[in-house]
């Protein structure tokens, strides 16, 4: 009896294992698009470099309604780049270029 127990566990073991190994073998690319669009925005209103020293204030461009970016922000919201490149990923569809 114990032997078929220890047998049972170790064939589900198992069938997990080769269920999750397609998905540990081929990491997700992240989709880009959005944030090179992101980018060319910045870069077309002149603000690409001021946004890599942290110095654009989002909220000026944020509107939840009528975007560009669909986003309730304080005044104030001097994010560094990388937060702003993080969330182009995560969640595009804050961003008005990003549909």
């Amino acid at each position: 009896m114990r032997n078929r127990i220890v047998s049972v566990f170790a064939t589900a073991a198992l069938a997990v294992g080769l269920m999750a190994a397609p998905a540990l073998a081929a990491p997700r690319t992240p989709d880009t698009d959005c944030l090179r669009a992101g980018q060319a925005v910045l870069r077309d209103l002149g603000a690409f470099s001021a946004a890599a020293r942290g110095q654009v204030d989002y909220s000026a461009f944020a509107d939840e309604v009528n975007g560009p970016i669909f986003a309730d922000l304080p005044e104030g919201s001097f994010l560094p780049i990388n937060v702003v490149f993080q969330l182009h990923l995560d969640s595009p569809e804050l961003f008005a270029w990003c549909d």
